[in-house]
């Protein structure tokens, strides 16, 4: 008896959960989203996707030709700018033209998407420039652009979405893209419960694997081998050959098995930016839900023996 309760109860509660999660804003045309990293990938099909849904989306491009081509295929609301996330005066100078174009209505999205995943390596074949580089654009851009754009968001009472990864919980590649997805986590957390933010939702986005230009195989297999030929000799010789090729059909194997459905990120962006009761923590793919997101629970001891890849031994030591 105690089970059918139990049993009860649950359904209860998810069916609570439903009706949260179905109730809308009103008013969506008259909102404003700005967007990063909208050439390609998820940024790229949520613009669309908002703009299908006739909010005025501002969508950040890095290059002209990304830019252009989204125009292309949106409506004449859609607006976009060229920015580099890692540039402070280019931030700057974009935040004063979100004002210009929001005027007294304020903006009431924001969607730190732009990221970027090479170089992806064992630990000791990158250099604080590589490090660097991925910190700048995952990590500092989304402060730079956050903060340059909060008084817009306090003005509405608006969203942010940082997108994170479930590789922010737990690290089990290697490289700076874990480092600064845990970063945009801590950021995240912190910004939610901040007194300066005043109303504005957070909302953060653990994605499973996808298959995005920043996780598709082939540059990463390219960065690979040039890592590897400018690598020092001693370097070479204590992971040998034997190494090299295991981890490049590791990161193959992984890199394959990436979800191609979009979507399934985008309209979780979409629900935190548009529903009445958006979730503070989204985990889009079956990946992120049954397998990263339930390790990083588990002891070390566990999560270590699923997450470490075996390869090949070292050659030296």
């Amino acid at each position: 008896m105690m089970w059918l309760w139990l049993l009860v109860l649950l359904g209860l509660y998810f069916l609570y959960r439903w009706y949260r999660d179905r109730q809308i804003l009103q008013n969506l045309p008259d909102k404003y989203v700005l967007i990063t990293g909208c050439d390609s990938g998820f940024g790229n099909l949520l613009a669309r996707q908002l703009d299908r849904k006739g909010m005025r989306v501002l969508a950040a491009c890095l290059t002209q030709r990304g830019a252009e081509q989204l125009k292309e295929a949106t409506s004449q609301r859609l607006q976009t700018l060229i920015l580099d996330v890692t540039d402070s005066q280019n931030v700057a100078a974009a935040a004063d033209w979100v004002k210009q174009q929001v005027g007294d209505r304020g903006l009431w999205g924001l969607v730190n998407n732009a990221g970027i995943a090479i170089p992806m390596a064992p630990y000791e074949w990158l250099t604080k420039a590589d490090y660097q580089k991925i910190m700048d654009v995952n990590l500092m851009g989304p402060v730079n652009v956050t903060l340059s754009l909060l008084p817009l968001l306090r003005r509405t009472k608006g969203r942010i979405v940082n997108v994170a990864s479930s590789l922010g919980r737990l690290s089990c590649m290697a490289g700076a893209y874990c480092m600064s997805k845990y970063g945009v986590e801590a950021f995240s957390d912190g910004l939610r419960r901040d007194p300066g933010s005043l109303g504005v939702k957070v909302s953060i986005l653990e994605p499973g694997q996808f298959r995005t230009c920043i996780t598709a195989f082939q540059p990463i297999e390219e960065n690979l081998h040039v890592l590897w030929s400018h690598l020092p000799a001693e370097i070479k010789d204590t992971y040998g050959q034997n190494f090299f090729d295991a981890y490049c059909k590791y990161m193959q194997d992984m890199m394959s098995g990436a979800n191609p459905n979009l979507s399934l990120v985008t309209d979780c962006m979409e629900h935190a930016l548009t529903a009445v009761h958006p979730r503070t923590r989204y985990s889009p793919g079956w990946d992120a839900k049954l397998f990263y997101i339930p390790v990083s629970y588990l002891p070390t001891v566990l999560a270590d023996y699923l997450l470490t890849p075996t390869l090949p031994k070292l050659t030296r030591v």
